[in-house]
């Protein structure tokens, strides 16, 4: 029985050790979103995935059309952003050739915010669509959550090791 246990583990641990060094993306990012309205969809994300204040950050912007999610081949836009229900910022409408978007922003206040996108000059009636997106900040004390997490994880790999590898080494020496 222990034998099996043992087994089980180590392949547990494994499979777990081999997942670190795959380059996969799984989950979309932590502080995106996409909203489907009168035909189009935008998706917008931010790089990196939790920005810091101060610091150099990037809007990710993809507008596409239908259900079919067929790239656009241009689109004018413009961003408004709230923080406790006040416009901090806008960014005024530009038109973009393609379907992407990358814009570089600054972060001011660590917390919430609403930005509210409007896509200008759009399908039938030319009209302005609003999207509405919540994103998220932290303040650089915020990677203590992630480190201490990592940190556990590894805490966790090494007593299992130590319970486990002695046993395994002493039968190797027989």
């Amino acid at each position: 029985m222990t034998k099996k246990r043992s087994f089980f583990l180590f392949f547990i641990l494994l499979l777990s050790s081999i997942s670190v060094f795959v380059d996969a993306d799984a989950h979309s990012l932590f502080n995106s979103g996409e909203k489907f309205e009168a035909g189009y969809r935008v998706q917008v994300a931010t790089l990196p995935e939790f920005p810091e204040i101060g610091g150099a950050s990037q809007f990710l912007v993809r507008v596409t059309e239908g259900f079919d999610y067929v790239e656009v081949d241009r689109f004018r836009m413009g961003i408004r952003i709230y923080y406790n229900e006040e416009l901090i910022d806008t960014i005024p409408p530009k038109s973009i050739e393609g379907s992407h978007w990358d814009l570089d922003y600054v972060w001011k206040n660590s917390g919430n915010h609403i930005v509210k996108v409007d896509l200008y000059d759009i399908g039938e009636n030319q009209e302005v669509i609003t999207y509405t997106f919540n994103m998220g900040t932290q303040n650089p004390f915020g990677y203590i959550f992630f480190i201490s997490i990592t940190v556990g994880a590894l805490v966790l790999a090494v007593v299992v090791g130590y319970i486990y590898l002695p046993k395994k080494l002493k039968k190797f020496k027989l």
